[in-house]
C-alpha cells in the first residue's frame, strides 16, 4: 500500500467532507465518491442492522459510524472501503436473507449483525462462508463462540456483568442492590447472570431480583415495589434504553430514588421520543465511550456526527467507526488487495486480530484473543446536566 495506517490516522483531522448514510430503506449502499469502488479497488464490507423499526437508533448510529470512519479513509487515497448495509429490522429471519443479499454483492469482510440476536442467526453462516467478521455491537458470547473468524468490538455480556459489579462494589455506590432484567433477551441474561456471580464474591448484597418479558416490558410497579420495599438503594438496570426510561418515569411517580445503574444498551436514552431526560439525571452506566471526552479524535468524529445528522453520536456510533480503522489496519499489515477473495481475507485477519494492537475511540491498547473477544477498559459514565460526564 502507498500509504501507510499511520498516514492516514495523521490525516484524520483533515478530512472535511463526508458521504451521508442511507435513509430507513431496506438497505443502504455506502460507498464513497471514490471511483475506485467502482472499479474494484475497494474492499467490500458489509454488516446487517436494525435500520428501521425499534433497535433503529443502534443500527442507524452503527451505518453512520462506519461511514464516517471509511470516508475518512478513503479521502487519503491509500486503502479504499466500500460499505453496504442491509437491513434486518432486528430480526433473525430477515437478517440471514440479508446476509445473502450481501454475499450476492461481494462482501469480503462482514460487521456482523448489530443485536445479538440476528448476528447468532447468521453467525454459523459466516463461518461456514469463512467470511471474517467483526461486529461493533452484537455482544452475546453465541455470536462468537465456536467461530474463530467472529470477533466483536463491543464487551462480551458477561463482561459487561463482571465489570458491573467490580465498580459497583470498588466505588461503594451501594449496599442494598437490586437487578430488574429481561428475561427473554440474550443480552440482559448474560450481563444479569455474570452480575450476580461476581457479586457475591465482591460482597454485594442482592435484597432484590426481578425480570420482565417483551409482553410485559411496559409494566415495573411489581419490580419496583420490590426493590424499594427491600431497602435497595442501587437498583442495576442490564437492559436497553427502552425499558429504562420507563423504569425510571415510574420510579420516579411512586416517589421512590435510588441510584441507577446501567450498560452500554442504555446509551441513547437521553434520544427517547417523549422521555424527560431530568428523570436520567444522576444516571450511572459503564461504556467504552464518552462523546463529551476533549481529546483530539473524539472531538473531531463527534463534531462530524453532529454536522452530518444533527446529534451527539453514541457508543454503537463510535464501536462501528473503530471497527473500520482496525480493519484498515489489519489490512495494510496483512499486505491484502482488494481483488482477493473472502475466503483467502479470512485467515490474514484471524492472524492479525489475535496479533494486533489497536488505538481507537473506544479504547487505548485494545487486542482480541483467540475467541474473538475484545480487552479493553470500560469507562464509568454519569448523566448530569443532560449529558454524559465522566465519573
Amino acid at each position: 500500500m502507498k500509504k501507510s495506517l499511520s498516514m492516514l490516522l495523521a490525516g484524520l483531522m483533515l478530512v472535511g467532507t463526508l458521504a451521508g448514510c442511507g435513509g430507513n430503506t431496506g438497505s443502504t449502499d455506502n460507498a464513497g465518491t471514490d471511483d475506485s469502488s467502482a472499479s474494484g479497488a475497494a474492499f467490500k464490507i458489509g454488516g446487517t442492522s436494525p435500520l428501521t423499526g425499534d433497535a433503529a437508533i443502534y443500527g442507524n448510529a452503527v451505518a453512520r459510524g462506519a461511514q464516517i470512519a471509511a470516508d475518512e479513509i478513503n479521502a487519503q487515497g491509500g486503502i479504499q472501503i466500500e460499505l453496504k448495509f442491509e437491513d434486518d429490522e432486528n430480526n433473525t429471519e430477515k437478517a440471514v436473507n440479508a446476509y445473502n443479499n450481501l454475499k450476492d454483492w461481494g462482501m469480503q469482510l462482514s460487521l456482523g449483525s448489530v443485536t445479538s440476536k440476528p448476528c447468532e442467526a447468521i453467525s454459523t453462516d459466516i463461518n461456514t462462508d469463512r467470511i471474517f467478521a467483526l461486529t461493533p455491537s452484537a455482544s452475546s458470547v453465541a455470536t462468537t463462540e465456536g467461530k474463530d473468524n467472529m470477533f466483536q468490538m463491543c464487551f462480551a455480556d458477561p463482561n459487561q456483568g463482571t465489570a458491573s459489579a467490580d465498580y459497583i462494589a470498588d466505588q461503594k455506590l451501594g449496599t442494598k442492590i437490586a437487578i430488574i432484567w429481561k428475561n427473554d433477551d440474550v443480552y440482559s441474561t448474560g450481563i444479569h447472570d455474570k452480575f450476580v456471580a461476581e457479586a457475591q464474591t465482591k460482597g454485594l448484597e442482592i435484597v432484590s431480583d426481578t425480570t420482565f418479558t417483551d409482553a410485559s416490558a411496559t409494566d415495573f410497579s411489581v419490580q419496583l415495589n420490590d426493590a424499594k420495599d427491600k431497602g435497595a438503594d442501587l437498583v442495576f438496570l442490564p437492559m436497553y434504553y427502552t425499558p429504562a426510561s420507563l423504569i425510571l418515569t415510574q420510579a420516579n411517580s411512586m416517589g421512590y430514588a435510588p441510584k441507577f445503574f446501567g450498560v452500554d444498551g442504555m446509551d441513547g436514552i437521553l434520544g427517547v421520543e417523549n422521555f424527560d431526560t431530568s428523570l436520567a439525571e444522576g444516571v450511572m452506566l459503564l461504556t467504552p465511550f464518552n462523546a463529551d471526552a476533549t481529546d483530539e479524535k473524539t472531538v473531531s468524529f463527534v463534531n462530524k456526527y453532529k454536522e452530518a445528522y444533527g446529534e451527539v453520536p453514541n457508543q454503537f456510533a463510535a464501536d462501528a467507526y473503530d471497527c473500520i480503522y482496525a480493519y484498515a489496519q489489519a489490512l495494510e499489515a496483512a499486505g491484502a488487495t482488494p481483488d482477493m477473495s473472502a475466503e483467502d481475507l479470512c485467515p490474514l485477519m484471524i492472524e492479525q486480530f489475535t496479533s494486533m494492537t489497536f488505538n481507537g475511540l473506544t479504547g487505548e491498547n485494545m487486542t482480541w484473543d483467540s475467541t474473538g473477544a475484545v480487552s479493553k477498559s470500560p469507562k464509568g459514565m454519569v448523566i448530569e446536566n443532560g449529558a454524559y460526564v465522566g465519573m
